[in-house]
């Protein structure tokens, strides 16, 4: 069944008003017609509903019933993503998303290959929200998870040290997430995890992370290419903590 993002703004009584481009999408990509149901979500919540009209600037629903999106983790992650090249960032926004992230955080470390600032990267970051966007849709998330501003590398390890749980991943050694990860403490926690870019971390960066209480974990002895290896950690986080 379709489904579809709303504000608050759309949800008026027992009835859900699609506008813009989704209103468009629905009538002439999807084909959709009058009696015709789909899913509407808003903060966790999945509306049910059934099409009572629709034209190509909105498309006016009838709510049938709701209940709490059951797709979504019970956890919620953060991830600190070093910048790739940034394709590489596009895959890794889609793919985390899909699992489970609910914010993805580009920073800028000593490593970086790519290292565009604030302004060069306010077009390439609203591509990546479309595709978080579409990622939410795909995976039945029940909200839509968000690409920020970049940061440095002192203003992450600040904001991972916050989080209930933080992880950095280091190719030269550290302890496994099966170690640290486990369904009954992580419930309703918030994690933050650090990745690198191609190029790793810098040694005194990952000291850094350890004296700050980051744990230092080890993927493997194998080494992971910087897009593989968020995908890995996030689904190893989701496994371990019982969200997939």
């Amino acid at each position: 069944m379709p489904r579809f993002f709303v504000n608050k703004n759309n949800i008026i009584d027992n009835h859900i008003i699609i506008n813009g481009g989704d209103a468009l999408h629905i009538g002439r990509s999807l084909r959709m017609k009058i009696g015709d149901e789909l899913v509407l979500c808003y903060e966790k919540i999945d509306y049910k509903t059934k099409i009572l009209s629709i034209s190509d600037s909105e498309v006016y629903c009838e709510i049938l019933s709701n209940a709490p999106t059951d797709a979504e983790p019970d956890i919620e992650l953060t991830l600190y993503q070093a910048v790739p090249k940034l394709d590489k960032l596009e895959l890794i926004t889609q793919k985390a998303v899909e699992l489970g992230a609910v914010k993805i955080v580009p920073v800028i470390t000593s490593r970086c290959i790519s290292r565009p600032n604030k302004k060069s990267f306010a077009k390439k970051k609203e591509r990546l929200n479309k595709i978080a966007l579409e990622a939410a849709k795909q995976s039945n998330r029940g909200i839509i998870p968000e690409i920020l501003d970049i940061i440095d590398f002192k203003t992450a390890v600040s904001q991972l040290s916050k989080h209930d749980f933080s992880f950095v991943c280091y190719e030269k050694g550290g302890i496994p997430f099966t170690s640290v990860v486990n369904a009954s403490d992580f419930k309703n926690k918030s994690v933050g995890l650090f990745i690198g870019s191609e190029g790793g971390f810098e040694e005194s960066e990952i000291e850094i992370c350890g004296k700050t209480g980051i744990k230092i974990i080890s993927m493997g002895k194998r080494i992971l290419r910087c897009e593989t290896a968020p995908i890995s950690a996030v689904s190893i986080i989701m496994a371990l903590s019982g969200n997939m």
